[in-house]
């Protein structure tokens, strides 16, 4: 950021709080007002005036912060105006203007819906499907219980026609636009705060419908000032939304931690699914009413069980995926020196009554390849040395990376099988390795150390220094590999001859 560009970034952020803070204590004031006193010319006042603070903070933000996405910006904006002119011809005196009320409300929805989906697109998590199964059990939660509570009421009601479908189709809406809402607050995080504003104005906006619906239902009868509140309240929040930093980056790709989200919107799932169980139970349904009610409790149950089981897959996925990780070396895949440990223990059992060796493997002259070609290249050299390693060895053995450039086989094999076995692994790097840096020829040394029958009661740790010794004496004498038995002889041996060759100290007498 340039010096000049320092001033006027400082001032467009002074003049978005002074904004925030007259616009949003007006609001609050216009709220008041409205609740204290019971006047049709006040609500429409209050109403005017709070959807024009709204536009102008949504304008503000737009200038100020200059989002990447403005589309839903003014889709909002659009809305607030759609919303606020139905409202308004509702409230008018004998209702003249309906059902074109109806109209501009249900255009505002729409305004709503493509918002959401515009900004909620980007937070796709692909290939989990596991949050859109959530939302799905939200909204038919939501939809469970707007059907007990407002759409069979409204049916059943003694009005016929279009106003009484209009009227139904309120909560159908209600619970598409709480699904949405669920979603986005599962795939959203705490820093967000322009979106969790959204969340709180989409939120109010189901509060007051659901106030109309339940007027509508008859089950009660709030007023007209208490119905408007939320709606009010709504606009003001959705400007603040627009006021604040953080605004710019709405409808921005981002990654989504799935796990997180997957437990606050399955909480939110299971309490709408508990919440719509009460008014039903001992209830008493007339047909219609049974075969929605049961349509939608099948949907649940199914959508319940097919949640469970990805879940169950996905732990038994993890905890598999946890094991192998713990298991094996990532660079080879094969098992680790901690896994190597355990691998006698665990076939105890089955090689029991075998004899056991075990092939302790070196490659020779790795050090100056991982100093003259990169660690890169020497990574690569270990991965395929082991590939090599692999196809050699039978499927029952046990192949480990130890450390470095050294690896293990431990084999239920006796001597003159374990001989055949070294002699192929000493085979398989005969052949140059053809790395990114070229051919690299490589050998290897293989150190053997092998315990009889009832082997498995031996240490593997005593195993590995007897054939770590032997690979070192095998690599000491260039003699590709070499067993422990016959490495210790030979060094008794040589111990022997250099004692028999020492000269004999003599003493004269004088």
């Amino acid at each position: 950021m340039t010096p000049s560009e320092q001033p006027q970034n400082s001032w467009r952020q002074h003049l978005g709080f002074r904004w925030y803070a007259v616009l949003l204590g007006g609001s609050a004031a216009a709220i008041a007002i409205h609740l204290a006193i019971d006047s049709r010319l006040v609500s429409f006042v209050t109403m005017v005036v709070i959807v024009g603070e709204t536009l102008a903070m949504i304008g503000v933000g737009l200038h100020t912060h200059r989002p990447a996405h403005p589309l839903p910006w003014y889709l909002l904006s659009g809305s607030a105006v759609l919303f606020a002119t139905g409202t308004a011809l509702r409230g008018a005196p004998g209702h003249p203007a309906h059902p074109i009320d109806d109209a501009f409300t249900l255009l505002g929805y729409l305004g709503l819906g493509l918002a959401a989906l515009i900004w909620l697109w980007p937070r796709q998590v692909h290939g989990d499907y596991d949050l859109l199964l959530d939302s799905a059990l939200i909204g038919l939660g939501a939809l469970l219980a707007s059907w007990t509570f407002l759409i069979s009421p409204i049916l059943q009601s003694a009005d016929t026609g279009v106003d009484v479908l209009v009227a139904a189709t309120y909560p159908v809406l209600d619970a598409l636009l709480l699904t949405l809402v669920a979603h986005s607050m599962a795939t959203s995080t705490r820093a967000e705060t322009s979106l969790w504003l959204l969340h709180a104005g989409f939120i109010a906006v189901l509060l007051g419908d659901l106030g109309y619906s339940l007027e509508t239902a008859g089950a009660t009868v709030l007023g007209r000032e208490v119905l408007l509140a939320p709606l009010l309240a709504a606009y003001a929040t959705v400007g603040a939304a627009a006021l604040h930093p953080t605004m710019a980056t709405l409808g921005s790709p981002r990654r989504i931690h799935p796990h997180h989200s997957r437990q606050r919107a399955s909480l939110i799932a299971i309490a709408l699914i508990v919440a719509s169980l009460v008014p039903v139970v001992g209830s008493r349904l007339d047909p219609l009413d049974r075969v929605v009610v049961s349509s939608l409790f099948a949907l649940l149950l199914i959508g319940m069980l097919v949640r469970s089981e990805r879940a169950i897959v996905r732990s038994a996925r993890s905890e598999r995926r946890a094991q192998y990780q713990a298991d094996h070396d990532m660079l080879t895949g094969l098992l680790n020196r901690a896994a190597l440990l355990r691998a006698l223990r665990q076939r105890r059992e089955r090689w029991a009554e075998q004899p056991l060796c075990l092939l302790f493997i070196d490659l020779d002259g790795f050090k100056r390849v991982n100093d003259s070609y990169g660690h890169a290249v020497g990574d690569e050299l270990i991965a395929t040395a082991a590939g090599r390693i692999r196809r050699v060895v039978r499927r029952e053995d046990v192949v480990s990376r130890y450390g470095g450039d050294e690896f293990v086989v431990l084999t239920p094999l006796a001597r003159p099988e374990a001989s055949v076995l070294a002699e192929r692994l000493i085979g398989a790097f005969v052949r140059p390795f053809g790395l990114s840096a070229g051919e690299i020829p490589i050998t290897a040394s293989v150190g053997i150390a092998c315990t009889g029958p009832r082997g498995c009661d031996t240490a593997v740790h005593s195993l590995i220094r007897d054939a770590d010794a032997a690979m070192y004496h095998a690599k000491q004498y260039s003699l590709g590999y070499a067993f422990h038995e016959d490495a210790r002889r030979t060094s008794a041996d040589s111990e022997h001859r250099i004692w028999r060759s020492a000269p004999r100290s003599t003493s004269t007498a004088v």
